[in-house]
């Protein structure tokens, strides 16, 4: 096993370099680059934006004349001095295989550097909107796999009974409901809408946190968190209560489970002596994208509509502005730790089901 263990720590190297490559080769092509950004709040074509206030600010004095620069939209009329002062200032007077080679160099080291136009560290930016992605997705990926888990099992014995029809049609309808319009119902109903006002709208902690005790605290945290969480576990706990109900089902009909029962086992020992190890181990293969999907993708919504501030909307707006370092930073830590559960998933695998020995395959 440590064998194995070494060889994925390894490929997790070009795997990483791969991503960050096409990503970065892609990012070459697409126009409105954090120049043009610029260049766009100096000439007027982006009223009201604050992105010069930690980029291009000090440069807003350039001088205008009448040449013409054509690499840039909206660059007529810019003195190219200027322009190349703004080139220099976000590292693009360096030949592109030089800026991903000096790139990839401090993501090794854990050097994202400074924001384009938040005028802060990358690695601050995201220690800061950390907590509001692990609050929701350690919830959610908890709740989910509490309730999916033995509400599966249940299913998969009961098939076709009441329970299972009923049951079956909440799930479905949950699945179908997106996650956003459930949440704005739950502000309509619950928080301020046209009807109740009990959940604030706003943050994961009041104001006054500080201040509370330490019990005061607890209950303070899940009042923000009820809304969002309850918003998010309609659609994860349908998913995998789903996966959990078939994969149990598929292996109560093989041949074993018939001879464990010829051999005078009861229902509960062949279903969690037999059965269990079995079913989980495509739930365990689900598990590296729901963790990802849980921290960081599934929640972008959410923290808009419930005021949220974590990684899922930094990075869009990172993705919005062409702020590359925290578009880069939030690609490479989100694949470095999926690879990571990726490999925590494979190790989990040999402790549900000891037969499993990657040690005798091919990577």
């Amino acid at each position: 096993m440590g064998a194995y263990i070494l060889r994925r720590l390894l490929l997790m190297i070009p795997t990483i370099v791969g991503i960050m490559a096409i990503s970065f080769a892609v990012i070459q092509f697409a126009p409105g680059g954090p120049v043009e950004q610029v260049i766009a709040d100096l000439t007027g074509q982006n009223q009201g934006s604050d992105r010069l206030s930690g980029g291009g600010g000090d440069l807003a004095g350039g001088a205008f004349n009448d040449e013409t620069s054509s690499k840039y939209r909206g660059a007529q009329g810019l003195d190219p001095d200027f322009i190349a002062k703004l080139e220099k200032q976000f590292g693009f007077d360096k030949p592109p295989l030089e800026r991903f080679g000096q790139m990839m160099w401090d993501y090794i080291r854990f050097d994202f550097g400074e924001s384009f136009f938040r005028n802060t560290s990358v690695i601050d930016l995201i220690l800061d909107k950390m907590p509001v992605s692990i609050s929701l997705g350690l919830w959610i990926l908890l709740f989910s796999y509490v309730i999916s888990i033995p509400l599966g099992i249940k299913k998969a014995i009961s098939d076709g009974s009441s329970f299972d029809v009923w049951t079956s049609g909440i799930i479905i309808v949950g699945y179908a409901v997106p996650g956003f319009l459930f949440g704005i119902l739950l502000i309509v109903l619950f928080a301020g809408g046209s009807f109740l006002d009990w959940f604030p709208l706003r943050g994961i902690v009041s104001d006054n946190f500080a201040q509370l005790s330490w019990w005061q605290k607890i209950l303070d945290y899940f009042w923000h968190m009820t809304l969002p969480l309850l918003t998010l576990l309609l659609s994860a706990f349908a998913t995998t209560t789903l996966l959990t109900k078939n994969s149990f089902i598929d292996e109560i009909k093989k041949q074993y489970v018939t001879t464990a029962r010829a051999k005078g086992l009861n229902e509960r020992q062949v279903l969690y002596g037999h059965v269990f190890r079995n079913a989980m181990l495509i739930i365990i293969a689900s598990f590296p994208s729901a963790f990802i999907s849980a921290f960081f993708t599934g929640s972008l919504l959410i923290e808009y509509i419930f005021s949220l501030d974590g990684l899922g909307r930094l990075g869009y707006d990172a993705v919005v502005k062409r702020d590359y370092p925290i578009v880069f930073a939030t690609l490479y830590i989100f694949s470095l730790m999926g690879l990571l559960v990726g490999l925590l998933s494979d190790l989990i695998y040999t402790w549900v089901d000891p037969r499993i020995d990657f040690e005798r395959r091919e990577v």
